[in-house]
C-alpha cells in the first residue's frame, strides 16, 4: 500500500492551476517621491511662464490703448573750451552738454536706467560719460548735464580732417552728441520693459562762449530719436 501511495504522489496533477508566486514592488520609495517633486516644479513653471505672458499683452494693450507720444530731447546749451588735435593726433577736448528732457504724455511717466552721452567728430568718437538713472513723471520737463573732457587718439580721415581744418578758421565745431539709452515705461502700476532707444543731435559749437569774428553763439538744437 506504501508504494501505490508513492506512486500516486509522483503522477500527473489534475487539479486547479497553481498561479506563479507574485514578485514585490519597491517603487514606493525615494523614487516615487522624485516623480512627484518633478511634477509640482512643472506646475510652478508653467504658473509662472502663464502669469508673465497675461503680464506682457495687459502692458501691450495699455500701450496700444494710451499710444504714448515720443519724448522730445533738446541739447539747450553747449559750451566748448578745448579742442585741439596735435600732430600725434591726440585730441584735447572739454565740453559742456545741457540737456532738456520732455515728456509729454499725461499718464506715463519714464524710467531712464542709463543715459551715455557720446561725442563725436566725423565718425571718431572722442568721449563719453553717463548721466545718473532717474524717473521723470507725465507732462515734466527734466534738465540734465553732461561734461566731456579729456584726451585721447584720434585718426581723422580725408574728409573730416578738411572739416576739421575748416571748424578751426571758424571758430564753430561740427560736433555730433549721441546718447545711449535705456529706458522703461509706467503706466500706473505697470512697467514695461525695456527700451534702448538713440538720439542724436547734431552741432554747432563755438569755441568759446561766442566766436569773437562773427559774434555766433550756440542755438538751441533738437535731437533726432530712434526707438
Amino acid at each position: 500500500m506504501g508504494d501505490r501511495h508513492h506512486q500516486d504522489l509522483n503522477g500527473a496533477y489534475y487539479g486547479p492551476s497553481i498561479p506563479p508566486p507574485r514578485k514585490v514592488s519597491h517603487s514606493h520609495g525615494r523614487g516615487g517621491g522624485g516623480g512627484c517633486g518633478c511634477c509640482i516644479l512643472s506646475v510652478i513653471f508653467n504658473i509662472l511662464i502663464t502669469i508673465a505672458v497675461l503680464l506682457g499683452i495687459a502692458a501691450l494693450i495699455i500701450w496700444l490703448i494710451f499710444r504714448p507720444n515720443a519724448i522730445k530731447f533738446h541739447v539747450a546749451d553747449a559750451k566748448l573750451t578745448q579742442f585741439t588735435l596735435g600732430a600725434d593726433n591726440n585730441l584735447r577736448y572739454n565740453l559742456d552738454l545741457n540737456f532738456t528732457i520732455r515728456n509729454p504724455n499725461r499718464r506715463i511717466g519714464v524710467y531712464y536706467d542709463q543715459i551715455e552721452v557720446r561725442g563725436y567728430y566725423g565718425d571718431e568718437r572722442f568721449g563719453n560719460s553717463n548721466v545718473a538713472p532717474f524717473y521723470q513723471g507725465h507732462k515734466n520737463t527734466t534738465e540734465v548735464g553732461s561734461k566731456l573732457e579729456g584726451q585721447g587718439l584720434v585718426v581723422l580721415n580725408g574728409g573730416d580732417r578738411k572739416d576739421l581744418d575748416e571748424d578751426l578758421k571758424s571758430g564753430i565745431y561740427r560736433i555730433d552728441a549721441k546718447l545711449k539709452l535705456r529706458v522703461r515705461f509706467k503706466f500706473g502700476l505697470i512697467k514695461s520693459w525695456r527700451f534702448k532707444p538713440k538720439v542724436r543731435c547734431d552741432l554747432k559749437v563755438p569755441l568759446g562762449s561766442s566766436n569773437v569774428t562773427s559774434g555766433f553763439q550756440f542755438q538751441r538744437t533738437k535731437c533726432d530719436i530712434d526707438f
